[in-house]
């Protein structure tokens, strides 16, 4: 709760306990005043209102009194309080006089209820007050402490945001020394890392000249053994070539002399089969006449081996003619 609001209660409080006070004293008069009138001299009946008015002075100055020293939190004493309800039980034995002595109790009971009020309304006025001033005391010490919090928020804002720029200055002023060293150690290993880039280079060409010349002997050393190497292979392969040419020849040789040799046995045993008891095949006569012409045979004495007429046999023997007189000229066109 802000100030504005418990102003506006305190505000609230103090106009309906005015209502009620003003209501409370209005009614008392008006009760009151005939009671005196009664009980007065007729002389002095004008003197009748006095009394209501001065008990209700009294409850004006109490309350008022009371509303101030509350607002102030202070404390008037025992007086105050033996005020309060000393006029209190003025204004209730006044108010319920008349009914009393008449003992009307229903009018004792409605007079009793605006002096009643009056009294309790005073005590919860005051207690009201109080609270509403403590209250506003704590809220006061509330925001006192807030503004104090504040104040040293702020302070302490202010001290850290010097200490950080110290603290900063400190840093950079470090970063700066740091800087400078880190660039002179840079400077100290950039001429180390050029001598020893120097020594380095030094060495690899020198290591690069050994390795060059070691690489020349190495490769004069291949070549000769290359060499040496293709001239056994060479002389290797010549020798393979001649022996193959040898085997292949001799191979050729010893085919051709099984060949002949089996050509011969196939034909010996062809024209020494005989003349046939019936007429032979006609691959058989075939190979029996060829057998005889390659033997030089006449004509005749082939047809008695296969059975076969003279003028087949002879004909056979113009093929024969014919594929010997081909067969040498087939060969030199291939040959050329």
């Amino acid at each position: 709760m802000n100030g504005v609001q418990v102003r506006s209660a305190e505000r609230a409080l103090s106009v309906g306990m005015w209502l009620i006070v003003c209501g409370a004293m209005l009614y008392s008069v008006l009760t009151v005043t005939p009671l005196m009138a009664a009980h007065t001299p007729r002389s002095w009946a004008w003197t009748a209102p006095i009394l209501p008015l001065v008990v209700d002075a009294a409850v004006v100055i109490v309350v008022r009194l009371d509303s101030v020293l509350a607002r102030l939190g202070g404390h008037g004493g025992p007086w105050p309080i033996a005020l309060r309800w000393m006029t209190g039980g003025m204004t209730l034995a006044l108010n319920v006089a008349d009914s009393a002595l008449h003992q009307d109790m229903v009018g004792v009971a409605v007079h009793a209820v605006a002096p009643l009020l009056l009294i309790v309304t005073a005590e919860t006025g005051l207690a009201y007050r109080r609270a509403i001033a403590a209250a506003v005391k704590a809220l006061k010490t509330q925001e006192r402490a807030e503004q104090e919090a504040r104040v040293q928020a702020v302070i302490d804002r202010e001290e850290a945001a010097e200490r950080r720029a110290r603290e900063e200055r400190e840093h950079q002023a470090l970063l700066a020394r740091e800087q400078r060293e880190h660039e002179a150690q840079l400077v100290r290993e950039q001429a180390e890392r050029e001598e020893r880039a120097r020594h380095e280079d030094a060495e690899r060409q020198e290591a690069r000249a050994r390795e060059e010349r070691a690489e020349r002997e190495r490769r004069e050393r291949e070549r000769e053994q290359q060499q040496r190497e293709e001239r056994q292979r060479e002389h290797a392969a010549a020798a393979a070539r001649e022996r193959e040419a040898q085997e292949r020849a001799e191979r050729e040789r010893r085919e051709q002399q099984e060949c002949a040799e089996r050509a011969e046995r196939e034909r010996a045993a062809l024209l020494a089969a005989g003349p046939p008891a019936e007429k032979l095949p006609e691959d058989r006569a075939r190979a029996t006449v060829r057998a005889a012409f390659e033997a030089g045979l006449a004509v005749r004495a082939a047809a008695e081996l296969t059975g076969w007429s003279t003028g087949w046999v002879t004909a056979r023997y113009h093929d024969l003619r014919n594929t010997h007189t081909l067969t040498p000229k087939v060969l030199q066109g291939a040959d050329s």
